[in-house]
């Protein structure tokens, strides 16, 4: 199988995964509080997350990072890119409470990929967090309405 198609299996796995958690967390805060179910999908998922590093092993770990500019010594990492916990736990909390809100599932799911969409282009365009900058074309607003199009048929196309 080649990379590429690696890669969008992976992709959508999870994009699935994704819904799966996003559905598992709001049943659970339908019975608790959204900030007492991400508690309990973060803390979850840190034991699961160490869980693989002991099993699988982590050639970081084990290496540490090259950097590019002076190999054979370890990368000096920023410390804001330790942050990515923080708008993980607001997903779940916000995803949450729209899932059990007039959203449902599929509609949290369609605004969450319109917002993943929006910031992706912005990240592209001013190379936000030290991602490549990259020119927008009008294919990529195409795409962009093409996917808040479908959204909106989803959210109010049904009964």
């Amino acid at each position: 199988m080649s990379g590429r198609s690696t890669d969008w299996i992976l992709g959508i796995a999870g994009g699935v995964l994704l819904s799966l958690m996003t559905h598992f967390n709001s049943l659970l805060a339908g019975y608790t509080t959204p900030t007492f179910a991400s508690w309990v999908a973060h803390g979850l998922g840190a034991v699961v997350a160490l869980l693989l590093v002991w099993v699988a092993g982590s050639r970081l770990f084990r290496r540490g990072a090259i950097d590019e500019k002076k190999p054979g010594e370890r990368a000096q990492v920023p410390r804001w890119v330790y942050l990515g916990g923080i708008p993980g736990a607001f997903t779940v909390i916000l995803a949450a409470i729209t899932v059990n809100g007039s959203l449902s599932l599929s509609g949290t799911i369609a605004l969450m990929l319109v917002g993943q969409i929006v910031f992706g282009l912005a990240s592209d365009r001013f190379g936000l967090f030290r991602t490549p900058k990259r020119r927008i074309v009008p294919m990529d607003g195409g795409v962009a309405l093409c996917v808040v199009t479908g959204s909106a048929l989803i959210i109010f196309g049904g009964p």
